[in-house]
């Protein structure tokens, strides 16, 4: 029966998205991309310039001039419940433009439904669970290039599709518009900005009646089952706009060495629980940093997600988010590792992210 219970309310649960018209919704594309940014605290938005600039910052595709890129990451949270893929490509254009294209998919694969698994006559039989998958994906195509002909400001925008389904219960479309803009100076100033989801982003759900239907409760003594979940009444979801603000500078050290910093704030127009929190408007910063070494190895750090959390004895703690990660870059192949939390300062919740970028224009 625990197991019967624990299907039910992972249903509910999901299928609660679609309940209401929220505030928040594809927030696995909140997560980011890029080993290398996670281990800088995602503060890239001012000095991000490859193939994933697609999702940090469109306008740092410029950067993508020497030839087409591609990239990848695997990433899995939650003891491997979870996994989230990536993967992405950009090309230069002829006029100093560049196009580019990502794809993301987190999903939660093989989740038992034992909604079925005692039938009309109060037997368990293992035979009638079965396994459904829930999982969000994007499609984002990507556009960028010089502000005016000016090639120290570059501007971007990210147009995505957005299809998320649970099983055969419900899936939702929806669409949204990305913008960016970057600002680099010739003593290796970075200024970069970045709107999201300036469309308020939307899900459009479509609800299986039929197969939602089927998740009942056998009541006990008599033998009836009753359905458990109503049909959600409003069916659409609002994803509001967030800004990312960003200031970086290069600090060249000799022929071998430079360290890249940068500071973001991040702007959600929403009460949260970040550092400052108004009814408005929330911000949270982010900082990191990368050592490099001969453009060939590299050491980062970062720390941000700044909350303040409830604890058991209802006060507030001020938590944040470290971050550590190495990279190696050789021939146009470059692996990075970060070791990143996911939100709390547990170590059993710090995951292990692995990404590979391969810039065809330096073979």
């Amino acid at each position: 029966m625990r197991l019967k219970i624990t299907s039910i309310l992972v249903l509910a649960g999901t299928l609660s998205f679609a309940q209401v018209t929220r505030k928040y919704s594809n927030e696995f594309l909140s997560i980011g991309v890029d080993a290398r940014t996670f281990a800088m605290g995602n503060a890239v938005v001012a000095n991000t310039g490859d193939v994933n600039s697609t999702y940090w910052n469109p306008a740092g595709l410029t950067e993508v001039y020497h030839g087409p890129q591609i990239a990848a990451m695997h990433a899995e949270y939650f003891q491997g419940i979870a996994k989230y893929d990536y993967l992405a490509g950009a090309i230069p254009l002829e006029n100093n433009a560049v196009v580019g294209l990502s794809l993301y998919r987190f999903g939660v694969d093989d989740i038992l439904n034992t909604t079925q698994l005692i039938d009309s006559q109060g037997n368990i039989d293992y035979d009638r669970i079965s396994k459904f998958s829930t999982a969000d994906y994007a499609l984002s195509l990507s556009y960028a290039g010089y502000f005016l002909g000016n090639s120290d400001i570059s501007v971007g925008a990210n147009a995505k599709v957005v299809y998320r389904h649970i099983g055969k219960f419900a899936s939702s479309f929806g669409f949204g518009i990305d913008l960016g803009l970057q600002y680099r100076t010739e003593d290796q100033f970075y200024f970069g900005l970045m709107a999201r989801d300036i469309t308020t982003t939307f899900n459009a759900w479509s609800i299986n009646e039929a197969e939602l239907n089927t998740i009942t409760v056998t009541e006990p003594g008599t033998g009836n089952q009753e359905t458990v979940n109503e049909l959600p009444e409003e069916t659409i979801e609002l994803t509001l706009p967030k800004l990312q603000l960003g200031i970086g500078k290069n600090f060249q050290i000799n022929d071998k060495f430079n360290v890249l910093g940068e500071v973001d704030l991040n702007f959600q127009f929403a009460q949260t629980n970040d550092l400052i929190s108004t009814s408005a408007v929330s911000i949270s910063p982010a900082v990191g940093f990368e050592i490099g070494y001969d453009n060939m190895v590299f050491l980062r750090g970062g720390v941000n997600n700044f909350q303040y959390e409830r604890t058991f004895e209802d006060d507030k703690e001020l938590t944040f988010q470290p971050n550590i990660g190495i990279g190696f870059k050789y021939k146009g192949i470059s692996v990075d590792y970060a070791l990143t939390d996911v939100g709390d300062q547990s170590i059993a919740l710090y995951s292990n992210i692995f990404s590979v970028k391969i810039d065809l224009g330096e073979f």
